[in-house]
């Protein structure tokens, strides 16, 4: 029996959706292991840093920090999270790891440091995070170590939660809610204290 027109775009229809729903499994599955891979990288070289301003050497002055140079580890450890923190909040590297927002002040100095991170991968854990959590951040030279005050849901364009303050604190903010399609309307906000 010969195929009917109907007939023959029905099956080339099927071939290409099932092409184009492998690539695009490709494609997650290739962003989700250069993620990984990329976090361990990042994981060993501060490891290594830490290692090296063991050694006793000459004082060296830090070199400048430029965008997605990794600046640190943020640990949560109720949560069992641990994610590279590079610097800036580009797309290349909040697929790769949680940025730093350029326009505040560096984890462990005075005043509200921000980090960013995507929902659906690093930053997925935080929807179980609580009041009095620890939250970690490990530099080559440092671990600082901060206590949750409060988590709230923002707007987006609500930057008040970045506002400058003369304590030492962490800022985490991720879109909301977490298992939404497409582009979340809500910010998910937590602010922590340096003790």
């Amino acid at each position: 029996m010969v195929a009917t027109p109907m007939q023959r775009f029905l099956r080339w229809s099927q071939r290409l959706l099932f092409v184009t729903g492998i690539l695009a499994l490709g494609y997650v599955g290739f962003t989700l292991l250069d993620a990984h891979l990329y976090e361990v990288s990042a994981k060993r070289s501060l490891e290594t840093q830490i290692q090296m301003r063991k050694e006793p050497q000459a004082v060296r002055p830090n070199p400048a920090i430029k965008r997605g140079d990794v600046l640190g580890r943020l640990d949560i450890p109720r949560l069992g999270l641990s994610v590279a923190v590079l610097q800036g909040t580009g797309s290349r590297m909040l697929r790769l790891g949680t940025g730093h927002i350029e326009t505040t002040p560096l984890p462990g100095e005075a005043g509200n440091s921000g980090i960013a991170g995507h929902r659906d991968t690093f930053f997925r854990g935080l929807k179980n995070i609580r009041k009095d959590d620890e939250i970690h951040f490990q530099t080559a030279t440092d671990l600082f170590r901060y206590e949750v005050d409060w988590v709230k849901i923002v707007e987006p364009d609500d930057i008040s939660v970045l506002a400058p303050s003369t304590d030492s604190t962490l800022t985490l903010v991720t879109c909301y809610p977490f298992y939404f399609v497409g582009p979340a309307p809500t910010r998910f906000v937590v602010r922590a204290h340096r003790y």
